[in-house]
């Protein structure tokens, strides 16, 4: 159809134009997930790390103090321009930004020693492409964390899910299962270290704002939440203004 955006193009829409927002973000800026990329990034102590989907740059931010080199990646050219002001602000003159998509990396081969992703993985296109174009710019034995809210798996739960994501940024592809996580990332030949779940708190009125949403679409959420099964709103402990509680886990892998 004619005027439609290539998923590449929506993500920049999406994202570009709120940057700022990104990187104030509460639930991006801290977490004990951060904490935990930023921790494993210290053992690592990497000659070169590279984000994955940078979006407002937190886990740059987090790997920089342990890096000699810090590679933040991302489509959009206004949200790299956010992190690259941030990081002059932060006083960060080891990190570099590179405006591209994940599936093609232009990396050579094997350069980078650990490698990380947070909150970015379910709006990329083809994830085993992208596990396995990480997996090709870094040598074996090397580390690489990944962390993203993650689909339940049972039919009812996951069908919410996506929907309820979907209405809020028409730039999303799919929460994927750990198990699909796990697959994924074995079939692009990394080997799992550690799995962690968690669960966060979304509060619906920032999310909305952060996103933009349009009222249409806020309002087509807010009835799916309203008229959801008993075993839904009890998952996801839907509250009366809309605020849930969002499934995630972390991986921490090898390359092998």
């Amino acid at each position: 159809m004619a005027g439609k955006k290539s998923l590449s193009a929506l993500i920049d829409h999406q994202f570009g134009p709120r940057a700022a927002a990104y990187v104030a973000s509460a639930v991006h800026s801290s977490g004990p997930d951060l904490a935990w990329i930023a921790e494993r990034a210290e053992r690592a102590q990497p000659c070169t790390a590279l984000d994955l989907g940078a979006g407002g740059g937190h886990v740059s931010y987090a790997m920089a103090a342990h890096a000699g080199r810090v590679i933040a990646c991302d489509l959009s050219d206004q949200m790299l321009a956010a992190v690259a002001e941030t990081a002059r602000a932060k006083d960060l003159d080891n990190l570099e930004t590179k405006a591209c998509d994940v599936c093609a990396l232009p990396l050579d081969d094997g350069s980078i020693d650990f490698a990380a992703s947070r909150f970015s993985a379910h709006h990329w296109q083809d994830l085993d492409a992208a596990l396995r174009e990480c997996r090709r710019v870094m040598p074996a034995g090397a580390t690489a964390v990944f962390a993203d809210a993650v689909s339940p798996g049972t039919p009812l739960l996951d069908t919410h899910l996506q929907a309820i994501e979907l209405l809020r940024d028409p730039s999303h592809v799919r929460d994927y299962a750990i198990e699909e996580w796990v697959a994924a990332l074995q079939g692009a030949s990394f080997a799992i270290q550690e799995l962690k779940r968690f669960r966060l708190r979304i509060d619906f009125k920032p999310w909305i704002e952060r996103m933009q949403t349009p009222p249409d679409h806020e309002r087509a959420l807010r009835s799916l939440q309203m008229q959801a099964p008993r075993e839904v709103a009890a998952h996801f402990e839907i509250g009366e203004d809309g605020s849930y509680t969002l499934d995630c886990a972390g991986f921490e892998v090898r390359a092998i």
